[in-house]
C-alpha cells in the first residue's frame, strides 16, 4: 500500500485536511496557553497589590493596565540565607521541581561574611526570612537568576504580600537592581 504525501491532503478533493488540522493545532495551543484548566498549579492571578505584573529589570514599561500574572504554589524546603531559599515548586498536578529561589529586587548580607558585622546581619536576615516563609508560598515573576542554578522570583505568603518588601522594611536587606553589589562591612 502506498502512503500519500502531505501535500496530497492540501488538495481540494480531500477537503483541505492539512490546513484545517494545522489551524486546529494552532488554535488549541493558543487557547490552551490562555485558558489553563483550574487545578491550582500554576494559577492565573489578576495583578494586585500583593503580586503585580511589573516588567523584568531593564524591560520597557507597557501600558498601565494590569495583566494576569502566572503564579506557582511552592513549599519551602530550607532557607539558605537572607535572600535565597530552596523550594519544591508545584508546576502542574503531579509535577514538582526543587529549585533555589532568590528573592527579586533585594540583596541580603552573605553568610560567607567578610567581617563579624556582616555575619551577624546575615544570621538575622536568615532568621527573619525563615519566620516570613513558614508554610506555603507563591512564586510569581519567575526568571533565571544571573548566576545560574537558581531562579529569581517575587514571593508572597498568606500573611505577607511581598516578602522582599518585608525584608527591606525590617532592615534585613537592601534594594538591588542588578550590577555590582556593595559590601556589608
Amino acid at each position: 500500500m502506498r502512503h500519500p504525501a502531505f501535500s496530497t491532503f492540501a488538495l481540494s478533493h480531500y477537503g483541505f485536511v492539512l490546513p484545517t488540522a494545522a489551524a486546529m493545532l494552532l488554535a488549541g495551543a493558543v487557547l490552551g496557553a490562555a485558558f489553563r484548566p483550574e487545578f491550582g498549579w500554576p494559577t492565573m492571578m489578576a495583578g494586585s497589590a500583593a503580586i503585580t505584573d511589573a516588567p523584568p529589570r531593564g524591560a520597557p514599561a507597557t501600558s498601565g493596565a494590569m495583566r494576569p500574572v502566572l503564579a506557582y504554589r511552592a513549599d519551602v524546603v530550607r532557607v539558605i540565607d537572607g535572600d535565597t531559599f530552596e523550594a519544591r515548586v508545584h508546576i502542574w498536578p503531579g509535577l514538582e521541581m526543587d529549585t533555589k529561589v532568590r528573592l527579586r529586587d533585594i540583596d541580603g548580607p552573605e553568610l560567607h561574611a567578610r567581617c563579624a558585622g556582616e555575619l551577624a546581619r546575615a544570621e538575622a536576615a536568615r532568621a527573619a526570612l525563615q519566620n516570613l516563609l513558614a508554610g506555603e508560598v507563591t512564586l510569581s515573576r519567575v526568571g533565571i537568576d544571573k548566576y545560574g542554578g537558581r531562579v529569581d522570583a517575587a514571593v508572597a505568603t498568606r500573611e505577607v504580600a511581598d516578602v522582599s518588601a518585608a525584608l527591606l522594611n525590617g532592615g534585613y536587606a537592601r534594594s538591588y537592581a542588578g550590577g555590582r553589589r556593595s559590601g556589608w562591612c
